[in-house]
């Protein structure tokens, strides 16, 4: 565990350095969190117009920052429109090392998840330690892991939450794991409200597990959650205005529910159910094609009703679709999969298991793993010699790899008729790779396998 956090830790402090944009080092949401820390670690409040006013912004945001708030009162205090939780656990780094140390601190987080993601392979769902050790450390070093391990955003601390969840929900009768569960639970709407729904899925789960809701300690839990969600909501209506930390927000002055989209395209969106995967720019697979295997593992799962399969597949499921249909866009001013990073680690573990005790699969997950560390480390290297940035340019990028792969993946920003085209052929190939996999799991040789299991047996 040591080694998988101290190496993942590195490869995502390599990028601590990499420019967002041409004109500031972080970009979009990252400022806020980083104004909003530097205030609670030099203020111990969320009231940021004294930073602004003396533009604190300016060792990270060379040119003048968007404040993304108002004015809310005489006083003129303003609040950044973002939940508080990252800019608490960024205060002190902040306030001790600037923004480098800020991202530093989100490197360790994601050492620390990566080691939490190899634990829970191992101890939870049964995979032997070195495939647990190669593939959560390849995927962890690979985009989007890796890169949320210095752009700043709450993605990778809610990671951390899901995957120490689903340990505390997946630990039989252990009364400490399941406290940890709540936990995570009470911190992950905190982190940000797009996680709330996340969090109850948690609690469904933890509620299920239980055979009695006689049980005294689930009763003390539930009152926990209970109790948490009420100063969630007070806390939010007395410091923001409102139900959400879109109330301060300057962009949703008419309504805080602007921020799913004024008129959503529901069946627009629905294109990015594949598109999350395999998207030009945007695609977590363009950049790691290892997760083209996503859809093929959820059906293995599901197919085989593997160990905690439920509460895997729906955590992926709601988190996908809020990707899906909820987020605003998919194609924002961020890196890629930044609305599915918390529960990618699930994925990499689903990965493993699929590639445990099987060495092409193995093979093929290491393989494509290690495209997606050469192409980020690319990246990273072409930052740090001022040719491109991580959000403006990317995809301009000179890796020969990234440059010939693009070629055949669509690019839902333009959808040309050749878009549509490749977006078919993708959804038609991921459609018999989940048939292929599910007739091949099938009950009938499922049944087969254990005749011959017994057979062998008998033989010997």
């Amino acid at each position: 565990m040591f080694l998988v956090a101290l190496t993942v830790t590195i490869v995502a402090m390599l990028s601590i350095q990499a420019r967002a944009t041409y004109n500031a080092q972080v970009t979009a949401d990252e400022p806020q969190y980083l104004i909003t820390a530097l205030s609670l670690g030099e203020d111990f409040d969320l009231d940021i117009s004294d930073e602004l006013e003396d533009e604190k912004f300016r060792d990270f945001h060379e040119v003048n920052l968007n404040p993304q708030t108002i004015a809310l009162d005489d006083t003129g205090l303003k609040i950044s429109p973002h939940d508080p939780l990252l800019p608490l656990l960024l205060a002190i780094p902040m306030k001790l090392g600037g923004w480098q140390l800020a991202k530093a601190a989100l490197a360790l987080i994601a050492g620390i998840t990566a080691a939490a993601t190899f634990w829970l392979a191992v101890r939870r769902f049964n995979v032997g330690i070195p495939t647990a050790v190669a593939v959560v450390t390849a995927l962890f070093c690979a985009s989007p892991l890796t890169s949320y391990g210095s752009q700043v955003y709450p993605a990778m601390p809610a990671a951390l939450c899901v995957v120490l969840g689903v340990a505390g929900i997946t630990s039989g009768s252990s009364k400490p794991w399941s406290w940890v569960a709540v936990l995570m639970m009470i911190c992950l709407p905190w982190l940000g409200i797009k996680y709330v729904p996340l969090a109850a899925v948690l609690a469904i789960f933890l509620i299920w597990n239980k055979k009695s809701l006689h049980d005294l300690t689930l009763n003390l839990q539930l009152l926990a959650l209970v109790v948490s969600g009420v100063v969630y909501l007070v806390v939010h209506h007395r410091i923001y205005g409102s139900w959400t930390v879109y109330a301060t927000g300057d962009h949703f002055v008419n309504s805080e529910w602007i921020v799913v989209g004024s008129s959503p395209d529901y069946a627009g969106r629905t294109r990015r159910l594949i598109g999350l995967i395999v998207d030009r720019r945007f695609g977590i697979a363009a950049w790691t094609p290892a997760y083209l295997a996503i859809p093929l593992v959820i059906t293995r799962t599901i197919r085989r009703k593997d160990d905690h399969w439920q509460l895997m597949i729906t955590l992926c499921a709601v988190c996908w679709g809020i990707a899906t249909w909820v987020a605003l866009t998919m194609h924002g001013w961020w890196w890629s999969g930044r609305q599915i990073v918390p529960i990618l680690p699930l994925i990499v573990v689903l990965l493993a298991v699929a590639a445990d005790k099987h060495r092409r699969a193995f093979q093929a997950v290491i393989l494509t793993s290690l495209i997606g560390i050469f192409s980020w480390l690319w990246l990273v290297y072409e930052t740090s010699t001022g040719k491109h940035t991580l959000i403006v340019d990317f995809d301009r990028t000179t890796n020969p790899w990234y440059r010939f792969w693009r070629l055949s993946l669509p690019d839902h920003q333009i959808m040309s008729t050749t878009d549509h085209v490749l977006t078919g052929i993708w959804t038609a190939a991921v459609v018999f790779g989940c048939w292929a996999i599910w007739t091949q799991w099938s009950p009938k040789n499922k049944s087969q396998s254990a005749i011959k299991i017994g057979a062998s047996d008998d033989t010997r």
